[in-house]
């Protein structure tokens, strides 16, 4: 049975901790977070994410997982992941490499030359070529690998035990060999294994997050389009999803894209390709982002029009600020960054949230947060759902007329059957739909 430490227990880090665990490996999970590692040891996840707790707490009183804050406990491992965060830079466009480089510093002195050091933090391409000239400096022969995560919010545990594919960077067989060993569970159940070079495996995450970018900010560009003829973007995603070539996955208009991943990352490869000289290649990266950013400004613009051109001392109940449902991520959010957009214009401005409200409380303190659905509603002149939880979706419109004031619904997620809502008496708005 093979040991692994894993460096950096956020998001990436416990769940990737947790999962090899659940394979079979012995885990240690290293931070320098002395309250995160506590929580952790105890089977608390600092964070929600379905399903990762009792994966957490099963492994870890099985004796397979365990935190510290110590480093030479890594010498025990024969492979390291480095799960560390690479945030925005302040100032710039550019990726925060920090971290990345702080944890492999850290971890050089405790690594011994037969084990092998994997990134899977998302970095921009060339990062693995620095930490390789990095270790040669130190004097440090440990091989180094690159395997890029491709977790989705509200699916990280499934993610991880049943990837869709697995991606690994090497200089040398034998480190790819070592990583399917690592990986044979998965393997064994059909999942894909693709071994390519260091630079390509960097580019793999950030040029799958553009192209999803890409696909969200085009369909609502047509629902800019849609809005303006009176034609409905949901029949025209329909239609143009039936083209194997397009596919229907991520067309579907609402209020933008955000999170941790796709926002930082698409402007971080910006900043890499025009340090390459290659800024061009990725122009159109720069509008896809405008276009995303614009959803935002166009949706406090609709709230405006449904309450006759202001929202001055109008009470708005916001349903969701999470950057997207099965989340408590708030990094980036279209929806908090509506609600924060609609206080300052003068609103009154409920908000709730099934799992996100502490971290939008902790960021947009000014807002109103409430603890039930029916406390946002209550006499509210305008409805905005925002995060499409299921339990938003669920809503009936007969029920939830009675407990506003004004029946004014404004659907950014264009997940509501807006027949059966307009039939119960309310004016529904949505996004690119007549």
């Amino acid at each position: 049975m093979s040991t692994i430490s894993v460096i950096g227990t956020g998001y990436l880090g416990a769940t990737h901790a947790a999962a090899m665990a659940e394979l079979g490996a012995n885990v240690i999970g290293i931070d320098t977070n002395a309250d995160k590692v506590a929580a952790l040891n105890a089977g608390t996840v600092p964070f929600y994410e379905p399903g990762l707790p009792a994966l957490v707490s099963k492994n870890v009183e099985a004796g397979r997982l365990r935190f510290t804050t110590d480093f030479s406990a890594a010498a025990a491992a024969d492979t390291h992941f480095i799960c560390v965060g690479t945030p925005q830079q302040r100032g710039s466009d550019a990726a925060d490499l920090s971290q990345v480089f702080g944890a492999f510093e850290a971890l050089l002195p405790h690594a011994n030359p037969d084990s092998l050091i994997v990134g899977k933090s998302t970095v921009p391409v060339g990062t693995c070529a620095r930490l390789a000239q990095l270790a040669a400096d130190r004097g440090a022969t440990v091989p180094i690998a690159w395997n890029p995560e491709f977790l989705r919010e509200g699916f990280a545990v499934e993610d991880t035990l049943r990837p869709d594919r697995i991606v690994v960077g090497v200089q040398r067989q034998e480190d790819a060999d070592r990583l399917a060993a690592v990986y044979a569970t998965q393997l064994a159940n059909g999942t894909p294994f693709l071994v390519t070079d260091f630079a390509t495996a960097e580019l793999v995450k950030v040029a799958a997050n553009s192209f999803l970018a890409t696909k969200i900010s085009y369909i609502n560009a047509m629902a800019d389009i849609c809005d303006e003829v009176g034609a409905d973007v949901t029949a025209l995603a329909e239609a143009i999803g039936y083209d194997e070539r397009i596919g229907s996955k991520f067309l579907k208009a609402g209020i933008g894209f955000g999170g941790g991943c796709l926002p930082k990352d698409i402007r971080a490869f910006m900043a890499r390709a025009d340090e390459l000289g290659a800024g061009r290649s990725l122009a159109f990266l720069r509008e896809i982002d405008e276009i995303n950013m614009r959803r935002r400004r166009d949706v406090a613009r609709t709230a405006a029009d449904l309450l006759e051109g202001s929202v001055l001392g109008a009470r708005i109940a916001v349903l969701g600020v999470a950057f997207k449902p099965d989340s408590d991520d708030i990094r980036d959010s279209p929806a908090l960054n509506i609600a924060a957009n609609l206080h300052l214009q003068g609103a009154e401005v409920r908000v709730y949230d099934p799992q996100a409200m502490a971290n939008a409380a902790a960021a947009f303190p000014t807002l109103q947060y409430v603890e039930s659905l029916d406390s946002a509603l209550a006499d509210a002149d305008l409805l905005l759902l925002l995060t499409e939880w299921q339990e938003f979706c669920d809503l009936d419109p007969v029920a939830t007329a009675g407990k506003v004031r004004k029946q004014l619904l404004l659907d950014g997620r264009n997940v509501l059957d807006r027949e059966a809502w307009r039939k119960a008496g309310w004016t529904y708005r949505g996004i690119g739909v007549p």
